[in-house]
């Protein structure tokens, strides 16, 4: 709702969007998550977005009102509040998942570490008069040998984005 409301606005006041964030001061990039609704402007952006725009703040919400109420701040923080509180949730979401990736990451490398282990190398022992056997033998060497030089770049990397982004209290 609000997100239309911004493009039909603006649109209606033929201004593009470099134009409205010359105007607020922000870039472009601002003025299209808000109008694709990946984000919101505060409430100091949207009182200024409101008088760019000419439309009262209550327009830009979606509400048509006839005559304005004292307390149209009130319903205006109310309603950013829900807004903000349903970001809180998405990120808090996305860093969840990014979290137990990294946790994932790193108990994949470290199991994969594990049988590269205590299989040993098995291909050495390999009869490689056979090119194909020859082929296989040197593929397997190659993937070890690229797995244990990236192995601790992946568990370092996957520690540290683990540590990044627990919880935090």
């Amino acid at each position: 709702m609000l997100n239309e409301n911004i493009k039909s606005l603006r649109k209606s006041k033929g201004l593009s969007q470099e134009e409205l964030a010359i105007k607020l001061n922000v870039v472009r990039q601002t003025i299209s998550k808000w109008e694709k609704g990946l984000s919101v402007p505060d409430s100091d952006m949207l009182i200024s977005l409101s008088e760019v725009l000419e439309t009262p703040v209550s327009t830009l919400l979606g509400e048509t009102f006839d005559e304005p109420k004292p307390d149209d701040l009130k319903v205006i923080s109310e309603k950013l509040e829900v807004i903000n509180l349903q970001f809180a949730k998405r990120k808090e979401a996305r860093r969840k998942i990014f979290h137990w990736g990294f946790i994932s990451l790193c108990t994949l490398t470290v199991i994969a570490f594990a049988v590269l282990f205590v299989l040993n190398s098995p291909y050495l022992d390999w009869d490689y008069s056979k090119p194909e056997t020859e082929v296989m033998g040197v593929g397997f060497h190659a993937l070890e040998w690229l797995f244990v030089r990236l192995a601790p770049i992946f568990l370092i990397g996957s520690v540290i984005g683990a540590v990044l982004t627990r919880e935090k209290k």
